[in-house]
């Protein structure tokens, strides 16, 4: 089993990284080659890298054959570096502001992921988030997350930490740690976070999850969701956070579900709604994409049409990617009449959504509250949507020369 992974990365160059860490080494193209080389010969860890692991991850490889130490990736056939996975929609909850709507228990086969999964590694993807629904309620979440981490994958987790007090899960994310575990907080008492989550107890499984995974000395992000449920108990979650010392952010803007329905909206807590940054593109389906539960690949986890079958068309497929994504995300016009659309907060295919719900505007043209847009006549139509998908942070990126 690795102790490091060895890949090219998208215009960062060539990393060095270690499972479960944000310290990564970036290192010259010919050491990269000079390890593929070695692997290739089954020769040992070069003194260079057993020195930088030394140094960076007190990690000692010295005289270790480089294919028990080094999974060195081989280049990907496409600039795709990151993804986002569902196992599948379903889930042990039924939280009031869900996005995903119908919640169902549906997926690929175990000889079908495994189909996926290495289209995914082929491809080039190095990060790669795991999600759902609930990913850790999936009858297949152990061996997919396994094999994934075994492929050479640096692998986030996003759980509610229901089930994360696990024995056999504990185990596997300490022998094949997690670069991230992000965990949805849905209170900071029983009483809400039961109501929100419309499951009695739910409160007490997410505690025990997350003090087991602290006792385990996991490495946990922890997402704040606040509704019109919880909107007075911010600042006890917040306290949650900072008592276990977990970074977290707080998200409180809620959007119409996948299908277009407005019911996550009318959970929306007026008083919390966040400014959103001016919208400026993003990669999605040029260098990260998502995959639902049945392997179709898209731009994002809500631009999900048009799509690519990967069990059919495999990497070749994913060349059109890009095409898509630049249809999906243009401003095709914008809002009719519109004058300040070049700094808006919204990419236009998460504003289909939101005009499919019919919601109120300023739920999410953030112009319109302060007077600032002129509209002329109705909304132009646009595409189905997607958003800024997930991120890879290195908080350390060392160059060994």
């Amino acid at each position: 089993m690795h102790q490091l992974i060895a890949a090219p990365f998208l215009d960062e160059g060539h990393l060095v990284l270690r499972p479960g860490s944000e310290q990564g080494l970036r290192i010259p193209a010919g050491h990269y080659e000079e390890l593929r080389d070695l692997s290739a010969r089954n020769a040992a860890v070069p003194d260079w890298l057993s020195s930088a692991a030394e140094a960076g991850w007190s990690l000692s490889l010295a005289g270790l054959p480089l294919n028990e130490a080094v999974n060195v990736r081989r280049p990907g056939l496409l600039g795709y570096g990151r993804a986002t996975w569902e196992l599948n929609l379903g889930c042990n909850y039924d939280c009031e502001h869900c996005y995903l709507g119908l919640k169902l228990f549906e997926g690929m086969d175990w000889d079908q992921r495994v189909q996926m999964l290495h289209v995914l590694r082929d491809t080039g993807v190095v990060w790669l988030q795991m999600t759902g629904g609930e990913p850790l309620v999936d009858r297949l979440f152990m061996e997919s997350y396994r094999y994934a981490w075994d492929l050479g994958m640096m692998i986030s987790l996003s759980t509610n930490a229901s089930r994360l007090w696990r024995p056999e899960v504990l185990e596997l994310l300490r022998e094949r740690p997690a670069y991230r575990i992000t965990i949805s907080v849905y209170g900071a008492t029983a009483a809400s976070y039961d109501a929100l989550v419309r499951r009695r107890g739910a409160f007490d499984k997410f505690h025990r999850g997350i003090t087991a995974a602290a006792e385990a000395g996991l490495r946990m992000n922890f997402n704040l969701l606040a509704t019109t449920t919880n909107d007075t108990e911010v600042d006890g979650m917040r306290t949650l956070a900072e008592g276990l010392g977990v970074p977290y952010h707080v998200f409180s803007n809620m959007a119409p579900t996948i299908q277009g329905d407005a019911n996550p909206l009318a959970v929306q807590s007026i008083p919390l709604i966040a400014k959103r940054k001016p919208f400026q593109g993003c990669n999605a389906g040029h260098t990260f994409f998502h995959v639902d539960p049945h392997g179709k690949a898209s731009v994002c986890k809500i631009g999900r049409e048009p799509n690519i079958d990967l069990l059919a068309e495999g990497v070749e497929g994913l060349r059109r990617l890009g095409g898509i994504a630049d249809g999906l995300l243009t401003r095709q016009g914008g809002c009719t009449g519109c004058t300040v659309q070049g700094t808006c907060g919204t990419c236009m295919p998460l504003v289909q959504l939101y005009r499919k719900a019919k919601s109120p505007m300023e739920r999410y043209c953030q112009y319109r509250e302060t007077g600032e847009v002129i509209i002329n006549g109705t909304d132009s139509d646009a595409p189905a949507s997607a958003d800024a998908g997930t991120r890879h942070d290195l908080a350390t990126a060392r160059t060994v020369c």
